[in-house]
């Protein structure tokens, strides 16, 4: 793909961007969206519903408990809450929509996700007055609250907590009934994706709560977008189909939610259509499994951290809760999830997981980071070389920094990102990975990969090839094409620092433990530099790092990496 735009002048460079290429920003930007994102959005902006406040539906019968999957609590006190590592107290009614407050933490406070957190039920009257204090507060149709949605996340979490044995009052369940109609006018389908999966699930938790005609229609239609969106955001290597392992976690605990439901209303959903969830959830819990690093967390690709959705433990403790078991059996030395785009490696104490695939889908790559051919390496069972990850969605320069080439083991021409992330949630031209290949052979697993992301810089193409072995890591990354300037970074765990020999241009450090030393060498490197970065294992945390960077000289970098007893 061959971008007329410069990726060296677009924000997060520091540098001003011009009309002309913003209009050809923009122009990479819209050309992926599907017609009806863009009637979706217009509809946004002119269909402007009345609240229908007509009585709730009766509520349908059930007997049976709800069991949450863990998560940590939020609410800290009667009237506080800790979402994404900060702390707020709810004071007046207006802090509901307090500008001063970051939007992601606003939406998270309407959320009500305490409501199914562990040890809820020692929350309970804090958790019922809240529940109050919002529909007072915030009246049909206004305010934040009142979007798509943290109204799908919201219902679902005042049913859960309505079946854990809170029985809701006749001012909650009407309320209940008016969000939901909302919710109904207005389905994010100018976002789609796992957006519209939200207001999808929500449909289906109102409409098997309540019964009666209005109830069977809410469920319907929330059972036809589940149809149809499982389709196609469930790859057939069972990853979510926006690579983003954080959000793959939230979707599989929403079809772990669904099939509970289905079991607590047995005659609500067609059997085919439970029996099809129940297939899809071991072979999404196994791409989990993949994806995760020896410390039981999520490797950090495209918008991925720490703390927000429940990671492995908890979904496979979920899932068997439900009576679903999921595939222990050792993983191999190579596993390729070839849909997803990744791949896992496996020798002796070293863990390497690498993205050689898709950003994303094309018409909604707002969780997509510039982060074709990186990976991250753990061993010994910690995290040696990581990416960035994130730890803020908010609008700026260091949402673009995390989103960057720049914050990933990656290589970087011209300092440009190798897919052109720029706002919060777009991206214009993107890379294309192609050429992809494996092997284990003669004791070693190889990984090779190309993709055209610098087309718009005049390289051909950008290719990297990964030879691991037990105690050592080979990396070659070649530029074919026109001259440029490029150099490959790589990310120390925070607990890492970098040491250079100047003389042997060795350069090593001692991990956590004190019994492993990491070594790098580099033929082909015009220089070797040590900077500071940053970082981020979950939403407003930010830890200092090292980042080793090395030019490359002429079109090829050989670097390599060893590990033993020290």
């Amino acid at each position: 793909m061959n971008c007329s735009s410069n990726a060296e002048l677009v924000p997060g460079e520091r540098a001003p961007v011009s009309a002309t290429m913003r209009l050809l920003r923009l122009w990479h930007t819209l050309r992926y969206l599907r017609p009806i994102q863009f009637w979706g959005r217009l509809r946004l902006k002119l269909y402007k519903p009345h609240p229908d406040l007509s009585n709730a539906p009766a509520l349908r019968p059930t007997a049976t408990i709800w069991i949450n999957c863990a998560r940590q609590p939020s609410i800290t006190g009667p009237t506080t809450f800790c979402f994404l590592n900060v702390e707020h107290t709810l004071r007046e009614s207006s802090d509901w929509n307090n500008p001063n407050w970051p939007a992601l933490w606003r939406y998270n406070l309407h959320y009500f996700d305490d409501l199914a957190a562990d040890q809820a039920v020692r929350r309970k009257a804090w958790q019922r007055s809240l529940i109050q204090r919002w529909i007072d507060e915030n009246p049909p149709g206004q305010g934040m609250g009142w979007d798509s949605y943290p109204i799908s996340l919201r219902v679902v979490n005042w049913i859960k907590w309505a079946l854990a044995g809170n029985a809701l009052n006749e001012q909650t369940r009407h309320s209940l009934a008016v969000q939901v109609r909302w919710l109904r006018k207005r389905l994010e389908i100018h976002l789609l994706g796992n957006h519209l999966w939200a207001n999808a699930k929500a449909l289906l938790f109102v409409g098997t709560f309540f019964e009666g005609s209005e109830a069977d229609k809410w469920l319907a239609k929330g059972l036809a977008l589940i149809r149809r969106e499982l389709d196609e955001q469930v790859l057939p290597d069972g990853g979510h189909f926006e690579r983003s392992p954080m959000y793959h976690c939230i979707l599989l605990e929403d079809l772990l939610d669904l099939l509970q439901l289905a079991a607590l209303f047995p005659n609500a959903f067609p059997g085919k259509d439970v029996a099809k969830w129940r297939e899809c959830v071991p072979q999404m819990l196994r791409w989990l499994r993949i994806m995760t690093h020896p410390d039981g967390e999520i490797a950090f690709f495209n918008d991925a951290t720490i703390g927000v959705a429940p990671n492995y433990a908890a979904l496979s403790a979920y899932a068997s809760a439900l009576s679903i078991e999921a595939d222990e059996a050792p993983l191999e030395k190579l596993e390729p999830l070839r849909e997803s785009g990744y791949v896992r490696m496996e020798m002796g104490s070293a863990v390497l997981i690498a993205d050689v695939g898709e950003i994303g889908p094309d018409y909604i790559p707002g969780h997509a980071h510039a982060d074709t051919l990186s990976f991250e390496l753990s061993l010994n069972g910690r995290r040696v070389l990581v990416n960035g990850g994130i730890s803020t969605y908010e609008t700026g320069e260091e949402r673009l920094r995390q989103r960057g080439t720049g914050s990933k083991n990656a290589l970087r021409v011209n300092g440009a990102d190798s897919s052109e992330v720029w706002s919060s949630f777009r991206v214009a031209c993107r890379a294309r990975p192609f050429d992809v290949s494996w092997s284990y052979a003669g004791g070693m697993l190889h990984l090779q990969a190309a993709h055209d992301g610098y087309a718009r810089l005049g390289v051909k193409k950008t290719v990297r090839q990964w030879k691991l072995k037990p105690d050592s890591l080979k990396i070659v990354d070649k530029v074919e094409g026109a001259s440029q300037t490029a150099a490959a970074r790589f990310l120390a765990h925070p607990f890492f620092a970098w040491e250079q020999d100047k003389i042997a241009n060795i350069l090593s450090g001692t991990l956590g433990d004190g019994e492993t030393v990491f070594h790098w060498r580099s033929r082909d490197a015009v220089n070797a530099s040590i900077v500071a970065r940053t970082w981020h294992p979950g939403f407003g945390k930010s830890q200092s790092c090292q980042v080793l960077e090395l030019a490359v000289s002429g079109n090829c970098l050989n670097t390599e990496f060893s590990w033993g007893e020290n």
